[in-house]
């Protein structure tokens, strides 16, 4: 029977020599290092990889941390709230600003901002992101999928950083499952009061579908939960494969029967993951969890020089 090793924390440790240590603790440590094993292999391996995102992971600072996986081929398929694209495209000419949960919100609805928690957000940002989307919306008479106004949205993003204009110059689609529940959905149903412009809602499920078909080999990263990772893991149901590797990185718990907090485990049951898949569940602060996972698994890859496999075609 192995054995709890002490966790000793030295000068200039690496993050990836920390979580290694980790994996020898108990609780939440044992399970991001567990976490971050499956997450080298996902990238190094021959795997289609999903990444999705719930949660306030831009607002919070996050964006960069995505578009550079997006960037370094991590990613295959994104599938992403509408929320965290809306706040994509503001710090792509604004930003969010530091702020605190204690504040008075009276008093910050009469200065134009609004509070994320501790961050806030200016009320011209959002008149900025109005104007701009109003600009970018596509005038014309195909109908489009959700995926293809993502793409197309991200094509006219003037930011590298963006995550939608790394998805685009990348070829990596953008399923937003829940696009109406956001200000892009409002934005666009603006636009099409007075413009030729129809999107289909149920195109991206025949997409997605496909690209689950032909998959031989996959892996998901879910980054809280929602309709993002239910969009995702439903795509598996009507095909013959499963999830071969899986990571959730939550703050919910599964007592109350939500998606957000339901266990990998339990998604075996609904043939979403294969039943001989390796998967964990990280019960913490994404803001905190998903760093750290990914600044270990990139130092990994460097010490051991693995490369990435060819894109996959499509």
């Amino acid at each position: 029977m192995d054995v709890v090793h002490q966790l000793e924390i030295e000068p200039r440790m690496s993050v990836n020599v920390l979580v290694e240590r980790m994996s020898q603790c108990g609780f939440g440590a044992r399970r991001l290092a567990q976490a971050t094993a499956i997450y080298e292999k996902m990238l190094s391996g021959d795997f289609t990889k999903f990444l999705t995102i719930s949660g306030a992971m831009v607002p919070a600072g996050m964006r960069d941390i995505i578009s550079h996986l997006i960037r370094k081929g991590h990613v295959d398929v994104l599938v992403i709230t509408g929320a965290n694209l809306v706040h994509d495209i503001i710090e792509s000419f604004g930003c969010h600003c530091m702020g605190t949960a204690e504040s008075d919100d009276a008093a910050l609805r009469a200065e134009g901002k609004s509070r994320i928690y501790d961050v806030f957000l200016r009320d011209e940002d959002f008149v900025g992101f109005e104007e701009l989307m109003q600009r970018i919306m596509p005038e014309m008479e195909k109908t489009l999928s959700g995926r293809e106004l993502m793409s197309i949205l991200g094509s006219q993003i003037n930011d590298e950083r963006s995550i939608l204009r790394s998805a685009y110059d990348m070829s990596v689609p953008v399923f937003c499952p829940a696009l109406p529940d956001s200000m892009i959905g409002l934005q666009a149903w603006m636009f099409s009061q007075t413009h030729r412009f129809n999107v289909d809602a149920f195109a991206d499920i025949k997409e997605i579908v496909d690209i689950c078909y032909g998959c031989e080999r996959s892996g998901i990263v879910i980054i809280g939960g929602g309709a993002p990772k239910n969009f995702a893991l439903q795509s598996m149901l009507v095909t013959p494969n499963s999830f071969d590797l899986a990571i959730q990185l939550t703050t919910d718990t599964p007592e109350n029967g939500g998606l957000s907090g339901a266990t990998l485990s339990e998604a075996v049951s609904w043939g979403k993951i294969s039943e001989h898949a390796k998967f964990v569940t990280v019960y913490g602060d994404a803001t905190i969890t998903l760093p750290m996972m990914v600044a270990a698994t990139m130092e990994r890859l460097e010490l051991t020089g693995k490369k990435l496999p060819a894109k996959l075609p499509g």
